[in-house]
């Protein structure tokens, strides 16, 4: 990861700017990994008369809560690392910008981080949740042919950039 981080630096460029679509494809499935709506079907709130939101309470069910938000977390700080630069101030190679290095580097990581969190937040409270079929044909016909058609495209750009 610091690896990673140190290439953005080098590069004078956040990865975000070179592989957006990997970037959108990160941001849903981060969302569907921490069950988030759209993507919690199994867990819909308002359709359950038993399952662990009325099985359990108390710290059980804090329990469950903390998990899913520490995976939030997680998810963010992964994205962060990968595409904003980790903990590098927004453009580090810009001198006049050097005021902003008044925020220490891991203020720096929190604040890109906590905006992926409230990304998560305000998707869930906007987005309706998704239908079975609909989630399928996301994932099926849209999400996996992206991914390897930009994994495709990134291999030939890379091979042509070396030769």
């Amino acid at each position: 990861m610091v690896g990673i981080v140190n290439a953005q630096y080098n590069a004078h460029l956040w990865f975000v700017f070179v592989q957006p679509i990997a970037f959108g494809l990160i941001l849903i499935g981060g969302l569907a990994e921490t069950n988030r709506a759209p993507f919690d079907l199994p867990e819909a709130e308002q359709e359950l008369t038993g399952g662990f939101h009325t099985e359990y309470s108390g710290m059980r069910f804090a329990l469950f809560f903390l998990a899913e938000y520490a995976n939030m977390i997680v998810i963010s700080s992964v994205a962060t690392t990968l595409f904003l630069g980790g903990w590098l101030r927004p453009f580090p190679h810009v001198a006049w910008l050097s005021l902003l290095d008044v925020i220490p580097s891991w203020g720096w990581f929190l604040i890109k981080s906590f905006a992926f969190l409230y990304l998560f937040i305000w998707v869930r409270a906007t987005l309706p949740r998704y239908r079975y079929d609909q989630l399928m044909r996301l994932g099926w016909k849209v999400l996996i042919p992206l991914a390897i058609a930009n994994l495709l495209v990134t291999g030939i750009v890379k091979v042509l950039l070396l030769y």
